[in-house]
């Protein structure tokens, strides 16, 4: 009783009251309520080709799409892995899935055929939607394809045709949708390990909506123009970017690919006021001299937000010299709940921009408490522990994985996140260590297991263990210590490159580190952070 007592005095809660949740509704009703004033305005729009869909098309498109795949047979909680680049269609793919009664799962466009074949099997897929670039990559996976665009290919369902078919279809076979039902099964390495399915309900994903966009101003909807650079497949891109700015009747700017001058560009010329970047993009802006190349006068950019990996204060002072008025704000969240704090507040509530180096104030609804990661105890203000989060946003578990799921989310509700850090006095939560092991690469993530799994399959390779180390563009980078067999000729390019055919460019190894040994303890775990401190206290030379 004691512990438990100690627990309630230890838990932390938003400073700003409680928002309301819709019951009821299904995720693609929420995202468009209110849609039918907005219905010529512009929803996504892509950056360099000019192709756009307006909000009347996503209504119609989506339901079309919801009624299509009924007929080819989609049923409630089947899957549909979407490999694709960001698209003006891809809200509409999302919210069609789901309308159906389906799964989204979005998988990177740049994956290898192996890692793609991975989550399809993993997620029990029914079907797979992508376009003539990367039809080679699914057409051997035994599935149904649809493919986007005009260009009709042999073995596949064409997309034009797809949604004339259900312009024919009727609601016959649907289903009744819960908020309870799955929509959503994004892929992340959780907090330790190989890819893992995270389950996410409408009702996940509509409470996280509530909590995050609980500040924006009536005057606001309809006016918001949102950069879309963050990968669609990514959790924070089709909920952050793309159902927020869905709910607020904005624009989403559509970029495929990170290109400075097409960035710079798209900022310009679609007149963006938002733009979810990661720390890298942030760099080139202060640091490469194509920037000067543009007539920055034509901004209309007012903020810009970074989430997937930690912000130096020195290059978040750079920026803010560079670009005085733009804002620049950070987010903390994770794949199993989303967004869990901004930096950002209402200041017509009493509060503003937190402290720098923060990763912002807890959002409404939300409670966050930090335990003792050997005893598992709350712990009080200013005291660094593993940061917890309990609210209605908190995943379902891990697909199939009921072992990885206890290990994530305890017996009272709470997801233990595996990063460490502190409240302090006024709100401002901080991140200072994980406890996780997963390496941040330009805000993708990898894990080092899958890595040293791909590295042990190679004939010389003894012994192996990836650490992240700092990297001023990326963040982080992973670096190989490996152990060779006594005769092995390979050098260091050779390692590289064998781990480079077998995974997606983020996930390659990118430099190796030899040695005798790999540090264990008792229990055989891998002592990473000795090695990490061993690579940098000789300094090696990497690249």
């Amino acid at each position: 009783m004691e512990a438990r007592k100690q627990d309630n005095e230890h838990i932390f809660r938003s400073l700003y009251p409680s928002v309301p949740i819709p019951d009821k509704l299904t995720l693609p009703e929420f995202v468009l309520q209110g849609v039918e004033e907005f219905t010529e305005n512009v929803a996504f729009v892509e950056a360099v080709t000019g192709k756009s869909v307006t909000y009347g098309d996503v209504v119609r498109d989506t339901k079309r799409l919801a009624k299509a795949l009924t007929s080819l047979g989609l049923r409630k909680g089947q899957v549909m892995v979407v490999v694709l680049p960001n698209v003006a269609e891809y809200g509409i793919i999302a919210l069609g899935i789901m309308s159906a009664g389906g799964v989204f799962s979005g998988a990177n466009p740049t994956a290898l055929v192996s890692e793609i074949k991975k989550q399809v099997e993993a997620s029990g897929a029914s079907g797979i939607i992508t376009d003539s670039t990367n039809f080679e990559k699914v057409k051997a996976l035994g599935l149904p394809v649809i493919v986007l665009g005009e260009e009709k290919i042999e073995g596949a369902v064409n997309w034009k045709d797809l949604l004339e078919a259900g312009d024919r279809s009727g609601d016959n076979n649907r289903e009744k949708i819960l908020q309870t039902d799955l929509c959503a099964l994004p892929f992340s390495s959780g907090t330790t390990g190989l890819q893992k399915g995270v389950m996410l309900t409408h009702r996940n994903l509509i409470a996280n909506l509530c909590s995050t966009l609980f500040s924006v101003r009536s005057e606001m909807i309809g006016q918001i123009v949102t950069l879309g650079l963050i990968p669609f497949f990514h959790i924070y891109g089709i909920v952050g970017i793309c159902c927020a700015t869905m709910k607020n009747k904005g624009k989403v700017v559509a970029m495929s690919r990170y290109d400075l001058r097409l960035f710079l560009n798209a900022l310009i010329t679609h007149e963006v006021l938002f733009a979810p970047i990661v720390p890298p993009i942030i760099l080139n802006l202060v640091k490469n001299p194509i920037v000067d190349e543009f007539d920055l006068s034509k901004l209309k950019l007012r903020s810009v937000m970074t989430a997937a990996a930690p912000l130096a204060p020195e290059l978040l002072t750079a920026f803010e010299a560079k670009f005085p008025n733009v804002q620049v704000q950070e987010a903390y969240g994770l794949t199993e709940h989303s967004c869990i704090t901004l930096t950002h507040g209402d200041p017509d509530k009493g509060q503003g921009i937190a402290k720098r180096n923060s990763v912002g104030f807890i959002l409404p609804n939300l409670e966050v408490k930090f335990i003792d990661p050997d005893t598992g105890r709350s712990l009080p203000k200013n005291t660094s522990g593993e940061l917890c989060v309990r609210s209605q946003c908190v995943m379902q578990g891990y697909f199939e994985n009921k072992e990885e799921t206890e290990k994530t989310i305890d017996e009272e509700g709470w997801l233990h996140t595996g990063d460490v850090g502190y409240i302090d006095d006024d709100g401002d939560i901080f991140i200072v260590d994980r406890i996780k092991e997963l390496i941040k690469y330009k805000g993708f993530q990898v894990a080092p297991a899958e890595l040293e799994a791909i590295l042990l399959t190679h004939p010389s390779v003894e012994d192996v263990a990836v650490v992240p180390l700092p990297d001023e563009e990326a963040g982080e980078i992973p670096v190989a210590c490996v152990v060779m067999n006594p005769k092995a000729k390979e050098k260091e390019e050779d390692i590289l490159s064998f781990v480079a055919a077998n995974v997606a460019h983020y996930k390659k190894i990118r430099a190796v580190h030899f040695v005798d040994s790999i540090p264990k303890s008792l229990s055989g775990k891998i002592m990473r952070r000795l090695l990490r401190d061993n690579i940098l206290s000789i300094k090696k030379t990497l690249f």
